[in-house]
């Protein structure tokens, strides 16, 4: 199967619709003074942020259990943050400190924390993938229940461990949920130039896979079409190709001009803000107040200050630490 989900609308679950929402700002916010913070360089190095693409990451995490592993790209804060890594802890890796999930050592591209089975942020585009499969074959080698979901762009089902990656999976019926966050740019390479099949969840049929394509916008369509990608997946059916369409607000990283895309195209992308949508939704249904959206500012601002005063106050990593957990040839 390779349609757009068009998955029947959940009941109305305030409580929890709020949460999403919450979930979303919180990425938007963190985000935001991410960017605050490179620009006062006290962040170092590539920053991808994940503006504009917050509905991929909320919806689809509702679908994980704790036990299941995730894999994500270098634009992975978003994800980390969903999955229950503390803002402080996120935001102190990104400051190169002790106190961060990589204890200083990744930064923002490489957030890692096996308690929550959060296996990367990876740096290399596509490398992510055979890691997934990895984990698949481990849990189910050892007969646990658990699926493994791998985050990727559309750059990396150009590279050979997209194909190589979904063959495994499906030759060896591996409970993994494939999640290709399409934002229809690899870096500055537009979809229609890098890719002659532009239909990424078409492309699971070369290797008899489910997919589905889903409006990435839209946290309710995300989270619906996640459920449903798991739940074929813990059933037995093996892997399963997710299409969440996309669009980041923001440059590829920092350091970007982005002179590859139309303004034009980024406005009226930008028209279709998820956080702006759903908020409008929950009004509109009376389930959003002024006040409370006032609240969920608040308390959202509240946590992410705490997060850079965290970061600013904790120590760097003791100098004789810093080649811990580096691996190379031996020493002769």
């Amino acid at each position: 199967m390779s349609a757009t989900a068009t998955s029947e609308r959940p009941p109305v679950d305030r409580e929890h619709w709020l949460f999403l929402l919450r979930e979303m700002l919180r990425i938007r916010r963190f985000e935001e003074k991410a960017a605050e913070m490179y620009s006062l360089g006290k962040i170092h190095g590539f920053l991808h942020l994940y503006i504009g693409e917050e509905a991929t990451g909320v919806g689809a995490m509702q679908a994980f259990a704790p036990g299941d592993a995730i894999v994500a790209t270098y634009r992975e804060h978003g994800q980390a943050l969903v999955r229950g890594i503390p803002a402080r802890v996120l935001m102190a890796e990104m400051f190169g400190k002790a106190t961060g999930c990589s204890r200083g050592h990744g930064g923002s591209m490489h957030f890692f924390d096996a308690s929550r089975r959060f296996y990367g942020g990876y740096a290399i585009v596509g490398g992510g993938l055979p890691i997934a499969v990895g984990l698949a074959l481990a849990d189910k080698m050892q007969n646990r229940s658990n699926l493994t979901a791998c985050y990727f762009g559309d750059g990396a089902v150009a590279e050979g461990e997209f194909h190589e990656s979904l063959n495994l999976a499906a030759l060896w019926k591996l409970p993994v949920v494939f999640l290709c966050e399409n934002n229809l740019y690899a870096m500055g390479t537009a979809l229609e130039h890098h890719q002659a099949q532009t239909n990424i969840s078409a492309k699971a049929g070369a290797y008899g896979l489910p997919s589905n394509a889903v409006d990435g916008m839209d946290v309710l369509a995300v989270e619906a079409a996640a459920k449903q990608a798991a739940e074929s997946v813990r059933t037995g059916n093996g892997p399963f190709l997710l299409e969440l369409r996309t669009y980041r607000f923001r440059a590829h990283s920092m350091s970007d001009p982005d002179l590859y895309r139309p303004k034009g195209e980024i406005e009226e992308w930008r028209k279709r803000d998820p956080i702006a949508l759903f908020e409008a939704r929950l009004q509109q249904l009376g389930l959003l107040s002024p006040a409370d959206l006032a609240k969920l500012e608040a308390d959202v601002g509240a946590e992410i200050d705490d997060a850079v005063r965290f970061a600013e106050e904790s120590p760097w990593e003791p100098a004789d630490k810093l080649l811990d957990n580096v691996y190379g040839p031996a020493k002769p």
